[in-house]
């Protein structure tokens, strides 16, 4: 599902314009698993899947696989609906340089709800 994050968000003018000022390599694990996506001027340039030696990221999110799952419902409930719902619940831990992350907090809610409603 995670390959398919580049066609879900380069498809959507509205997100790719709202992350016009953004360029980052960010982890996303999956449980076990671990992607590194590369956002290049609001596209999503590149998704690496892991395992990696030694990554070189930003901020990392990080969440089971059963939470992120949860999240990517076609209409999650409360509690997995929105990624500080997830990170107060204790279920989403984000790590390194957040400055990226809160200043397109809104972009970065789009992209990972990009993927809501798609098969794992």
């Amino acid at each position: 599902m995670i390959d398919r994050l580049a066609i879900r968000v380069n498809a959507d003018a509205a997100l790719v314009r709202k992350g016009r000022f953004v360029d980052v390599t960010f982890l996303l694990e999956v449980g076990e698993q671990a992607w590194l996506v590369t956002i290049d001027r609001g596209r999503v340039a590149e998704v690496l899947k892991g395992p990696f030696v030694m990554p070189r990221w930003t901020f990392a999110l990080r969440a089971s696989a059963d939470g992120w799952a949860r999240f990517w419902a076609p209409d999650p409930e409360p509690g997995w609906h929105d990624l500080f719902a997830l990170i107060r619940h204790k279920q989403l831990r984000a790590e390194g340089d957040l400055h990226p992350f809160m200043a397109n907090l809104f972009y970065f809610k789009g992209v990972l709800g990009s993927l809501r409603g798609e098969n794992a």
